[in-house]
Parts: C-alpha cells; sequence; structure tokens
C-alpha cells in the first residue's frame, strides 16, 4: 500500500510540473516601469522613458520626468518595453499535435461553414500558448480552417482560464478560401509541391454566389423568422461588423476574389496570404484592402522571380500604400517566431526596425478592428505589454523578462524552459 501511494504521490507531482503555469491575477495596484527605451508601436521611440498602468490600462506613458506616484516603480533601465506582439491568421489553441487527431479542432466538415465559430475550440491550456508569450507574442487571432466558407476567428490573448476569460474580440471575421484557378497538392512522401488546374472552381464559386446572395438578402431583414444560423453568421460582413478574409495568393484570384466580396456590398475585406500580392499592389490600394501576408521565410512562387522577393514583399505593399500585417499563417509551432518576420522585413525594404514594428502591432489591430484598445502602448488603452532585455526584432536579443496582459503579470515559465532545464541538468552532471 505505501508504494502504491508513494507512486501516485510521484506520478502527481510530475504532472502537476508539466503543467502550464495558472493564468495571472488581475492587476491590484498601479505599476511604474521606468528608464526603458519605450516602442510605442506607431513608429515613436521614447528614451528613458515611463509607463504607468493600473486595472489594466495604461494611465500615463512619457519620458523619465512622467509621475510614478503611488505606483510600484519597476526599473526596467537598459532595457525595451514594446506592445503585446499581433499574430493573426493563427492556429495556435486550436491544434496541439499535428499528428494527434484528437489534439486538432482547426475544422468541421463540409464546404460551407460559415456558422462554426473557433471562439469556442480555442485551448487555454495548450502548451503552446505559453511558447509564443515568451517571444512578446500577447495576443493571436483563433482562425478557423477547411471548406470554402471556413467560419469565424475571433482574437483571442494569450492568458486566461477558459476561452470566456481569453477572448479580446469575438467573432471579427468569416474566413473565405477562395476556388481559385490552380490548386497545390503537397506530398509528404517527397516533400514535392504539385500546382494543377482547380478542376472543381466553377462548381465552388457557383455555391457561393447563391449562399453569399441569400446571405445579404436575410441581412436586410430585421427580424427574420425562422431564424437561419448560417445566414445569421454572415449577417455581420454586410453591416461593417465583420471582416471578410479570404485566403488567395495568385494576383488573378486576388483580383477576382476582392471583386466578388465587392459586388456584393460587403464593405471590409482582407486579402490572406497574398503571395502575389505585388503584381496587383495598386488593385488593392484602389479599392482600401488590407493584406496579411504569411510567413516571409521560403522561396518564391515562380522560377523568374527574386530569391529575396518575399523578404521585400512587406515594403513594396507599403511603399504601394497598403496596409500590410504578418503572420505565420497555419504554422502554429512556429508563430513564436513572428517578430523575426518584422526583423527580416527591416533588412529588406521597410525604412526602419519602428515601421517593422508596426506590421505585427498597430497593422495586424487596425486590420483587425482592434486599435482603439491595443497594438500601441497609449494612455487608455490595454496595458498589454512586455520588457525585453534587447532588441524584440532580433532572436539574438530578443530575451523577454516580463509580461503583463491588460497588467496582469504573466509567469512566463514554458514547457521549452523546462525541457531545456531538464537536459542542461542531465550534461551538466559530473
Amino acid at each position: 500500500m505505501k508504494k502504491i501511494l508513494t507512486s501516485i504521490l510521484t506520478l502527481g507531482v510530475l504532472t502537476s510540473y508539466a503543467q502550464n503555469p495558472a493564468p495571472a491575477k488581475p492587476q491590484e495596484r498601479a505599476i511604474a516601469l521606468t528608464g526603458a527605451t519605450i516602442h510605442v508601436g506607431n513608429g515613436q521611440i521614447i528614451q528613458n522613458g515611463v509607463v504607468v498602468f493600473d486595472k489594466g490600462v495604461i494611465t500615463a506613458i512619457g519620458d523619465g520626468s512622467t509621475p510614478t506616484a503611488g505606483a510600484e516603480v519597476i526599473s526596467a533601465s537598459g532595457k525595451h518595453v514594446y506592445p503585446g506582439f499581433i499574430s493573426p491568421a493563427a492556429t495556435v489553441g486550436l491544434q496541439e499535435i499535428g499528428a494527434v487527431k484528437a489534439t486538432v479542432d482547426k475544422q468541421e466538415i463540409g464546404d460551407l461553414n460559415p456558422n462554426v465559430r473557433a471562439l469556442i475550440a480555442y485551448n487555454t491550456d495548450s502548451e503552446i500558448i505559453p511558447t509564443i508569450r515568451n517571444n512578446g507574442v500577447l495576443l493571436t487571432q483563433a482562425m478557423p480552417q477547411g471548406g470554402t466558407v471556413s467560419g469565424s476567428s475571433s482574437v483571442m490573448m494569450a492568458d486566461g482560464w477558459n476561452w470566456e476569460d481569453a477572448v479580446l474580440k469575438k467573432d471579427d471575421g468569416l474566413w473565405l478560401n477562395w476556388p481559385g484557378y490552380f490548386a497545390r497538392e503537397f506530398n509528404y512522401d517527397d516533400f514535392s509541391l504539385t500546382v494543377r488546374k482547380n478542376s472543381k472552381r466553377t462548381e465552388a464559386i457557383s455555391a457561393l454566389q447563391a449562399t453569399f446572395s441569400d446571405a445579404k438578402a436575410y441581412a436586410a431583414l430585421s427580424n427574420p423568422m425562422p431564424m437561419n444560423l448560417k445566414l445569421e453568421a454572415m449577417r455581420g460582413l454586410f453591416s461593417g461588423k465583420q471582416n471578410l478574409y479570404i485566403r488567395a495568393d495568385y494576383g488573378k484570384d486576388i483580383i477576382e476574389a476582392v471583386t466578388f466580396a465587392k459586388a456584393l456590398g460587403i464593405p471590409k475585406v482582407v486579402v490572406v496570404g497574398g503571395e502575389e500580392a505585388n503584381r496587383v499592389a495598386t488593385f488593392l490600394k484602389e479599392n482600401n484592402v488590407p493584406v496579411i501576408l504569411s510567413q516571409l521565410h521560403r522561396l518564391p512562387n515562380r522560377e523568374d522571380e527574386d530569391v529575396d522577393l518575399p523578404y521585400r514583399m512587406p515594403g513594396i505593399l507599403q511603399k504601394a500604400g497598403v496596409l500590410v500585417g504578418l503572420s505565420y499563417a497555419d504554422e502554429w509551432w512556429r508563430t513564436r517566431n513572428l517578430a523575426f518576420l518584422a526583423g527580416t522585413a527591416a533588412g529588406f525594404g521597410i525604412p526602419d526596425k519602428e515601421e517593422a514594428l508596426k506590421l505585427i502591432t498597430l497593422n495586424n489591430a487596425k486590420i483587425m478592428g482592434i486599435d482603439n484598445a491595443v497594438g500601441t502602448l497609449e494612455k487608455g488603452k490595454q496595458a498589454t505589454l512586455f520588457v525585453s532585455a534587447g532588441d524584440a526584432l532580433d532572436m539574438r536579443t530578443n530575451v523577454v523578462e516580463q509580461v503583463f496582459i491588460q497588467g496582469r503579470k504573466v509567469n512566463l515559465d514554458d514547457r521549452h524552459k523546462r525541457l531545456y532545464k531538464t537536459y542542461k541538468d542531465k550534461y551538466e552532471q559530473k
């Protein structure tokens, strides 16, 4: 009996050690970070700056003369303070281990699922979430996948007991996979990519035309009876309350998809992916369509394109007047490296690192309609920020030391750190 009890207790200790840290408690008193280089997120830098926040809201920000009376003063001298990075178009919290089906909840069966909500599938206990906030990613957009109309996304904070605690903005937009002229097939046996003609394109577009036309007519009714859950989920597209996120990469597909949405009177359209967005930059600017680029660390689409074109894409679009954000798309395990995409952009066409910082802070916030609350460090906005030992866009100096989400101080333990300690201890043994 004693051995059994010992085994149970040992298992309990090991299990608790492997668990994520508990979500942070609400901010109890005002906090002032002093002496830091503050990166506001709008291109401005404050040297030897001070940021004060209370009850989760920034109450003051400025130079060293900013009053801190009554606040707990935390010296950040020689360090850098940033607004929390924002990861759009992500599946963090929706899948854990790609090869284990039970941990993947990012899509539903069927082609037209506007009523599906990624929000309620978001898993705050995911071990990936602590790893992204340890690189400064404090907000993520839970994005559904699959089918032609995947469902709605929501903007989530990287801390919370459950999705109700973590959500910042519910159902911010609907996701459409545009049926383009070409379809890609990836062969996992030899890791080759094949591009072929999309034989189902005409059928898919006809179904979209019918669904969106019905949704537009339904949205014109103030009190439809009986309620249609699928069409009800699309109502916000026509009132401007929701974005229509369109996944499209090829230039011709982008033009066709945006034209389709605009013809239906959908005011807020966002292109996601946009691997050939540079070819239609003028069109995007004229139609006021932002672009969320997928990860930049890839090869170009065409053999005759410059090998560094993906790196230069944000600068090309920005120069054309297009609002640009960055994401790691469905590569959820790499989302923690979002900051380094911005760092790459700063070396290939973006004028400086403060402009590059916007790609993962203010620009993403504007695109998702949350810039009134986050995206920059300004008085009245939420205190969702972090302290880094150095330049957070450089992997050599991105060492996140403190994180605050809505003023709550977050525990920075994660699986990566635990494994590092485990094997460091092992190989240091004499």
